[in-house]
């Protein structure tokens, strides 16, 4: 690559813009920007690239799709739908699939790639949770990341109810309950939406104006905001050596990063292209037009909504009546108060995380996950309780297909939403402290090789073979913890601290974030853990391997 100079000449166009925006000053700095090299950093990419290909297949159904609920007398090409009176927003859906050269592929593909945009959302914030890229100074980014999957899945619900067809409409007639449940505002908010008793006759133009322009505008800007924030911030970075908290290692975004994530680009959207002209996707000619004295046997919505449905579909029914009002706990609770409180918990982790541990330092290296037992096993529990309730969104399929009660597969997941959170997390951070045990042992004693020797006296012992020093750097690229302390109760005048009891919470929950963990060895532990090597050449590998597991743990201490 050459380097642009001062005194480097530009094609004419070029020169006058650099004469007046002075770009060639400000690419220099940012074209040489480096980013780390990890596959788990492609999952961001997947979610920005298939966001590209909605705006770009989205922009070509717009010019054949009508957003109107005027009802039509379909004349298209599909003979077993011809004749039917539907609305015009269906028939040009039929017309889009059956008439427009290329409009089903493109229906499909758009179709896809929603769904591949929200799965590799969902994925890139566990990548977050699981490796601790959350905290400080990046708390802002993940809440931004967490507004994205939130307006993203908006925005796919949205788009799923356009063609106005029977399986559509089903899922929007489950959220007018949903909405006439909210207590007082509910009627107003259901004609708002609907532009009256649903279903109305506005809805697909207003949701078409919300799917469009709206939230793709939202998204955009906040995509924006997104990768100036990981720029501004610089990339965090796995550990290993050479990488430290102030530092990156890794490829200049041009020409390295450049190349990579333009072929990458053809790639995502060349698999999303084979699956919109290979795998089908809402054939909505097989469900024909909404009709609110109909529903599809099983229907299903996309996976996406799955658990807000499972939410529904698990909970008792009950109701209670005050005053001539009639509250629906039954779509209260599991619509309009599990879910936010949901979301909300999970949006406010790196907050709540950092006031119970106390950590206010810059985090640019990257936790493993069991490093940190507690958090994982947090995260996981939080996986269980999404996939108990995105399983009872299926209950009816489920219990259809393996010949069960649906009855008993309800009651089991009306235990399992709660006693299978506990389980997992208990599961997965006692997995955790295990594999911190066995890299505990692996650092100070080596690896097992399976040779056994005999002593003098008897005694047999196994050889150990040193670890590799990049093995020992990132074993040790951990921070011994601390848990908070609550502090004396009292100043030295004698006045009582404030807000005794919040802290004594906080020293609680600290001491449970951090129980057993395993703490990182120091430089002396080592030493003496090698001193007790048993072959001579064992001896004289460890010694030189103990000055280097010095440097690493001092730096980390």
């Amino acid at each position: 690559m050459t380097t642009v100079s001062a005194n480097t000449e530009f094609p004419g166009p070029v020169k006058w813009v650099d004469d007046r925006l002075g770009i060639a000053k400000i690419g220099k700095k940012n074209l040489r920007k480096i980013f780390p090299d990890h596959w788990s950093f492609m999952l961001g990419e997947i979610a920005l690239y298939s966001f590209i290909i909605l705006i770009l297949t989205g922009t070509f159904l717009t010019f054949w799709f009508k957003p109107s609920m005027a009802e039509v007398e379909y004349q298209g090409s599909y003979s077993l739908l011809k004749g039917l009176h539907m609305s015009e927003a269906y028939a040009s859906t039929l017309d889009l699939s059956f008439d427009v050269r290329g409009g089903l592929l493109m229906r499909q593909i758009h179709h896809w790639a929603a769904i591949l945009f929200i799965a590799a959302m969902m994925v890139h914030l566990l990548r977050m949770f699981f490796t601790g890229a959350f905290r400080k100074p990046r708390e802002l980014n993940w809440l931004i990341g967490f507004a994205m999957l939130f307006l993203g899945i908006i925005e796919g619900f949205l788009g799923y109810g356009l063609p106005d067809d029977l399986l559509s409409g089903t899922g929007l007639r489950i959220t007018n309950g949903m909405i006439q449940a909210s207590p007082v505002i509910g009627t107003y908010l259901n004609f708002f939406i609907f532009g009256g008793e649903f279903p109305g006759g506005d809805f697909v133009s207003r949701f078409f104006i919300v799917h469009v322009l709206l939230i793709p505008g939202i998204i955009l800007a906040l995509v924006t905001v997104h990768l100036f924030l990981v720029v501004y911030h610089k990339h965090t970075q796995y550990a290993g050596p050479g990488r430290t908290q102030t530092n990156v290692v890794g490829y200049p975004l041009f020409p390295v990063y450049t190349a990579k994530a333009g072929g990458f680009f053809f790639v995502v959207f060349g698999i999303t292209a084979l699956m919109g002209a290979l795998m089908q996707i809402n054939p909505v000619w097989l469900y024909g037009p909404y009709n609110p004295a109909e529903v599809t046997a099983g229907a299903q919505p996309d996976w996406y909504m799955g658990w807000l449905e499972g939410s529904v579909r698990i909970f008792p029914g009950f109701e209670s009546h005050f005053w001539g009002i009639t509250l629906s706990w039954n779509l209260i609770i599991p619509a309009l108060i599990i879910p936010p409180a949901f979301v909300t918990l999970v949006a406010a982790y790196p907050f709540i995380e950092g006031w119970i541990t106390g950590d206010k330092r810059e985090h640019h290296l990257l936790d493993r996950p069991r490093d940190v037992p507690t958090r994982t096993g947090i995260g996981v529990a939080f996986i269980t309780f999404y996939a108990m309730l995105w399983i009872g969104g299926g209950n009816d399929l489920i219990a259809t297909h393996f010949h069960l009660s649906l009855n008993n597969v309800t009651w089991f997941l009306r235990f399992a939403v709660i006693l299978g959170p506990i389980l997992a997390f208990w599961i997965t951070r006692r997995w955790a402290i295990s594999l911190q045990r066995a890299d505990h042992e692996r650092l100070l004693h080596g690896l097992e090789t399976g040779v056994i020797m005999r002593d003098a006296d008897g005694k047999y012992t196994e050889k150990h073979q040193p670890i590799s020093t990049f093995e020992a750097y990132s074993l040790t690229a951990r921070d011994r913890v601390v848990p908070h302390e609550i502090g004396p109760e009292t100043d030295e005048n004698g006045v009582r601290a404030p807000r005794r009891a919040l802290n004594k919470l906080r020293a609680r929950l600290s001491r449970f974030y951090f129980a057993d963990a395993v703490q990182k060895p120091t430089a002396a532990e080592i030493e003496e853990a090698h001193e007790h090597a048993h072959d001579a050449d064992e001896i004289h590998e460890l010694t030189e391997e103990t000055e280097t597991y010095r440097e690493v743990t001092s730096d980390r201490s």
